[in-house]
């Protein structure tokens, strides 16, 4: 993943190093800072990743009356407590292996991959970020357990 990001910023790098150094005409320029602006955006995504991937945690903890979920980089982060009567619709999906929506979570610059789903309060909320089956079958089995007491 670190090797990919670094060859993402040396393209980035090269297209400023253009920008400022070659004669370009009208036309280039603007397909170079055209391209520079969709650079950015998926810079800033994958720069995002990578820190999420090697800092980010999600933690859950379970009480009698709610689960929190704490989505946390670096120990920051803001503990929502969920209460379990409001939870409707609890759900896991784990993808088929060898799928497209499995190679594309297993990537190291999809950030994605929550495995868990629920309505509360008619908001959708998704956690649960590249559970294996094992882990995922566990947590769903307890949290559904509370959830009906």
């Amino acid at each position: 993943m670190g090797a990919w990001l670094g060859m993402w910023y040396a393209i980035g790098g090269t297209v400023i190093w253009a920008l400022n150094v070659m004669k370009l005409k009208g036309q280039e320029e603007m397909i170079l800072w055209i391209f520079l602006v969709f650079w950015l955006y998926y810079a800033w995504r994958v720069t995002m990743s990578f820190f999420w991937n090697i800092r980010g945690q999600e933690y859950i903890r379970i009480d009698a009356d709610a689960f929190y979920l704490k989505k946390s980089f670096l120990h920051f982060g803001k503990s929502v407590p969920y209460y379990f009567d409001n939870i409707k619709n609890f759900k896991f999906d784990i993808p088929k292996e060898g799928s497209f929506q499995a190679i594309w979570e297993s990537s190291p610059w999809i950030n994605g991959g929550e495995r868990f789903e629920f309505d509360y309060f008619h908001q959708k909320v998704r956690f649960g970020k590249k559970l294996n089956e094992k882990e995922a079958k566990l947590l769903f089995q307890l949290i559904s357990k509370k959830i009906k007491s």
